[in-house]
């Protein structure tokens, strides 16, 4: 690959961009020569590693994509011409040459840039992504309605090698291969995964594939041949052989792409020739470019996954402070679940941990070192990670699928159809349930609740802290049927961990603080914002741990001896536990004041998690302000119902 500058630590320091402060739109990217984009490159490089140690954030994919980044919108008529970025980890280029160099310092805070492309933000950002495989479908969608326009725009989607694991992609890619749209596939290969060797012959054999010349003769050579069906057939079984030798694009190929590639991502002579050529071409068009995740900065590409992304580094201050007694570190709730999984398994030797693409962050590297056999990731496919948990729970095996709330959300179907249709044994243990923080509202847990509870056979769990966490999922495993365990991101509120592993009794919460007048049914981690709440209201609390089956028992005793209900959940309102709540006291006859208090009917966008939760009214002050307006300004009198 071409030699890159390389970068051993985070600039300290503002670097000296003089390039790149010239360019705050791609027209006046446009006006540099090619033999100052290099240089351009360089100082692109130098600044993104510099505001993302100002902000934290993601950087290593961005990294990879840099040069193609530049070469791009230096080709292409953006934002005329459609570029489509596939999950959006790799648009930070992007977004500074597009004219948000000045706000990078704010992205993923609150009021600030977004972490992903984000239509509202910038006529650039063509379209708006959070999770993978997206690009193809969207480009294919903006190259037909350019077509129907005869407007003359490019269409342009750019994908990781990961993303082009799931279905979806190769969907898109099979209608847009048999429409013969006019459009360009770019394979961002950063993992080898297709590709082991990129090098001068097949360089020489992409310029030779997309150059003009070549691709005349073919067209001509189709017009010839077309009224010789026969000999129209042998010469496109010709052309893949001899592209099968150079090039793994038979597959792209057999699809309908013109196969390109593979090439050098971090060429940007040869990456500026390649896409010149390949602008002029109609049809559907593949490029292969091999990349290197975290390029040019050196520890980023010894670890990828490490460097993904990166917290904000903290100024050193210049007196040594005194030191403090370090905290003791509690675990994350996904540390808990890969804890308990590893347990069970010791257990269980039915227990099967499957993930689809999420080993580092659903805390599943020690199960996979541990039980190999037993564990499955099946990349960026979450339809068939729980339709493959079906099938296992057919043939009596217990698998367990940690997966992201709104990742489920792909599979709803095979969720349904596949599983809680059949009712079989599978266990969910839900990840990223509620507000995420900075990655916003295409990765915040919003709907799970809601959308779980309304389907029969399924039992729905909420723990409060990282034991409950721990015994629920313990609770969901040995349940026959299935079953769902949601928590959050982040660490707990540090409660003393059982090692014993004992299920809890199904359909039971418990009241965790008594009170008059008010009653609050907590679901989930909010549990401590509500007893903060309930001190200054003199409130009952309930941890009620089951929206589904719902403890009707507890619900009956309490709304008996209390004036108002209050719902609490980290769950969109519509729907969510707190309608459980409301169902059963129509379905009783049982008439009494309900305040129903969780996420909002809007996005909420992306900040700190805390600055979110206050935004919304779920800490603890939004909690207890929510209940005096409801009761009516001071402090309600507290006796009980008759």
């Amino acid at each position: 690959m071409q030699d890159t500058y390389i970068f051993k630590e985070i600039p300290a320091q503002r670097p000296h961009t003089p390039l790149l402060d010239r360019v705050d739109t791609p027209d006046q990217l446009r006006l540099l020569t090619e033999e100052e984009l290099p240089a351009l490159a360089r100082e692109l490089r130098a600044f993104l590693l510099w505001t993302v140690g100002q902000s934290g954030g993601h950087f290593g994919a961005g990294l990879g994509v840099l040069e193609l980044t530049v070469a791009l919108h230096y080709v292409f008529n953006t934002p005329e011409d459609r570029l489509v970025w596939d999950v959006g980890h790799q648009a930070y280029p992007h977004k500074i040459l597009t004219g948000r160099r000045e706000q990078m310092g704010t992205i993923r805070q609150k009021g600030g840039l977004a972490g992903f492309p984000k239509r509202c933000e910038s006529q650039y950002d063509t379209f708006g992504v959070g999770h993978s495989s997206t690009s193809i479908s969207a480009a294919l969608g903006m190259a037909l309605a350019a077509k129907q326009q005869q407007s003359g725009r490019r269409s342009i989607a750019v994908i990781g090698d990961g993303a082009m694991t799931a279905g979806m992609a190769f969907e898109a890619l099979n209608h847009a291969g048999h429409l013969d749209a006019d459009m360009l596939v770019i394979l961002n290969d950063n993992d080898m995964s297709i590709s082991k060797n990129v090098g001068g012959l097949s360089n020489y054999f992409a310029r030779l594939l997309s150059s003009r010349a070549y691709n005349q003769m073919r067209d001509s050579g189709k017009r010839v041949l077309q009224a010789a069906p026969p000999l129209m057939a042998l010469a496109r079984r010709t052309e893949e052989h001899f592209k099968g030798m150079i090039a793994p694009g038979t597959l792209f190929e057999e699809l309908g792409f013109n196969y390109i590639g593979p090439i050098d991502g971090h060429d940007l002579p040869l990456l500026l020739e390649t896409l010149e050529n390949i602008r002029e071409l109609n049809g559907p068009q593949f490029l292969h470019v091999v990349t290197r995740k975290g390029k040019g900065f050196a520890p980023a590409e010894s670890d990828p996954i490490g460097y993904h992304a990166i917290n904000k580094i903290e100024p050193v201050p210049a007196s040594k402070p005194e030191p403090v007694k370090p905290k003791p570190k509690r675990p994350k709730y996904a540390n808990v679940f890969g804890q308990w999984l590893c347990d069970a398994a010791e257990q269980d030797e039915r227990v099967i941990g499957i993930t689809p693409a999420m080993c580092e962050g659903s805390d599943l590297l020690a199960f996979s070192e541990k039980f190999p056999d037993r564990y499955h990731d099946v990349a960026i496919a979450e339809q068939h990670s729980v339709t493959l948990a079906a099938g296992l729970a057919c043939d009596g095996a217990k698998p367990v699928v940690a997966i992201y709330s709104t990742f489920l959300q792909r599979a709803y179907d095979q969720l349904i159809h596949d599983v809680a249709i059949q009712n079989l044994d599978v266990l969910f243990a839900i990840d990223r349930a509620g507000l995420v923080g900075e990655d916003g509202p295409t990765h915040a847990g919003a709907f799970d609740l809601s959308y779980l509870r309304c389907i029969p056979n399924m039992v729905v769990m909420t723990p409060s802290d990282e034991n409950e966490t721990r015994q629920l999922l313990q609770t969901g495993l040995m349940h026959e049927g299935p079953a769902a365990v949601r928590y959050p991101r982040g660490t707990g509120p540090g409660a003393v961990i059982e090692q014993e592993l004992k299920p809890m009794p199904i359909g039971r919460g418990r009241v965790v603080r008594e009170g008059e007048s008010v009653v609050i049914l907590n679901f989930g981690t909010r549990l401590s914002a509500a007893l903060q709440a309930a001190e200054s209201l003199g409130a009952t609390v309930a941890d009620m741990r089951f929206v589904k089956p719902l403890d009707e028992t507890l619900v009956t005793e309490l709304v008996a001896s209390h004036e108002v209900v209050v719902t609490l959940e980290e769950n969109a309102i519509a729907g969510g536990a707190g309608s459980a709540v409301t169902e059963f006291l129509n379905r009783e006859g049982i008439a009494r004041a309900v305040l129903q208090l969780g996420l909002p009917d809007h996005y909420v966008d992306h900040g700190k998690p805390d600055e979110l939760l206050a935004e919304v009214g779920l800490d603890a002050a939004g909690i207890e302000a929510s209940i005096r307006r409801r009761l009516g300004s001071g402090k309600p009198e507290l006796k009980a119902a008759p």
